[in-house]
């Protein structure tokens, strides 16, 4: 039976282990402290637990970490961006050349701009970082904890180690396909987030879903022109990872990036909204991150900017869409330094 260690007991952390126990494989959960995983094991103190399959036989929590990473094939890192560096610290002495070490967090580190597979590799041995996956696609915790479909996309700069990954990680009711575009993969999942606050004041403000669809279009666009800059495949975008997430996360209720932007339409602010939350909308710092990318590159990104503005310089949410529809328009995949078109017309020659 393959053992897989999940490291955080986020909301995704959890259903990642119900998910994987529910195949049979033996899963181990690491909490930080001995109280935390007490409580994860009384499922009636804890609302998020999954009732069975969280308290299987094929599910243990842990806060020992020698027990939670013994004899693993995959390591599954299910923490905040924000909390990656100091969590792959924690955990960097027990790795193996055998383990699969496989990012699940959708964010960018905001004082760098890291990608999470980046910041993976600056703290583990070097041998290993061929190893590093990253699990990205429209992956709703609530409803894949409902047993629902759902589609996802692990990527990873060698094939032969995707693939192995998408064996250990694939299940009837979870669909994994793979990638060697790491790049494209994670800010796919990172960048959505920025889209979907912008999705959410969108809906809050009650401009209609044509409104939002040129929105979340446009944040597309803008998501692929940065892609294309740092090195991603812009068909990336295409897929899964990008537009499919895009998709669910600009439209769901059930998304936390979403709901942020629609109280910030409604007129509370940035940090009562997020104190009265449960989980964390990593939207909110990866905004900063994606915006540094882009002004250090020269790169030409209204929509970004103007979410930015909205969530640090106290510009209006309502100020902010009007600036937007105000804007100058050229074609729609121009934009300065976008590359796009000469990306476009390479494609065309060499096919």
């Amino acid at each position: 039976m393959p053992k897989i260690a999940i490291i955080g007991t986020t909301t995704w952390g959890i259903t990642l282990g119900g998910m994987l126990g529910g195949r049979k494989h033996e899963i181990k959960l690491w909490a930080r402290t001995k109280k935390e995983a007490e409580k994860l094991r009384n499922s009636e103190s804890n609302p998020v637990a999954l009732t069975g399959a969280i308290l299987s036989n094929q599910v243990s929590i842990t806060s020992a970490l020698d027990e939670a990473l013994d004899d693993v094939k995959a390591v599954l890192l299910a923490v905040p961006s924000q909390s990656m560096r100091q969590n792959i610290r924690r955990i960097a002495s027990h790795l193996e050349s055998s383990m699969l070490i496989v990012s699940a967090a959708k964010g960018l580190e905001a004082d760098t701009g890291k990608r999470m597979s980046q910041v993976i590799a600056e703290e583990v041995d070097p041998r290993f970082r061929t190893n590093i996956c990253v699990l990205s696609g429209p992956n709703l915790s609530q409803e894949i904890r409902q047993n629902l479909p759902a589609a996802s996309v692990v990527a990873a700069e060698n094939e032969a180690i995707a693939r192995k990954a998408q064996r250990l990680l694939g299940t009837p009711n979870f669909c994994v396909y793979t990638n060697t575009d790491i790049i494209g993969v994670e800010l796919g999942g990172a960048f959505k987030n920025v889209i979907a606050l912008g999705a959410g004041i969108a809906d809050g403000l009650g401009y209609g879903d044509n409104a939002k669809a040129a929105f979340i279009t446009r944040g597309l666009t803008e998501m692929t022109a940065l892609g294309a800059a740092l090195g991603a495949d812009p068909l990336t975008f295409s897929g899964l990872a990008g537009l499919g997430d895009l998709i669910a996360t600009c439209s769901s209720p059930l998304s936390r990036n979403h709901y942020v932007g629609v109280e910030l339409a409604r007129g509370r602010s940035l940090k009562e909204i997020t104190r009265s939350m449960s989980g964390v909308a990593e939207g909110v710092t990866t905004a900063i991150a994606v915006w540094n990318l882009a002004k250090q590159r020269g790169l030409e990104m209204p929509i970004t900017e103007k979410i930015c503005q909205v969530l640090y310089e106290g510009l209006k949410p309502r100020q902010a869409a009007t600036d937007l529809m105000m804007a100058e328009v050229k074609h729609e995949l121009a934009g300065r330094r976008w590359r796009l078109f000469s990306y476009l017309r390479r494609k065309k020659d060499s096919g």
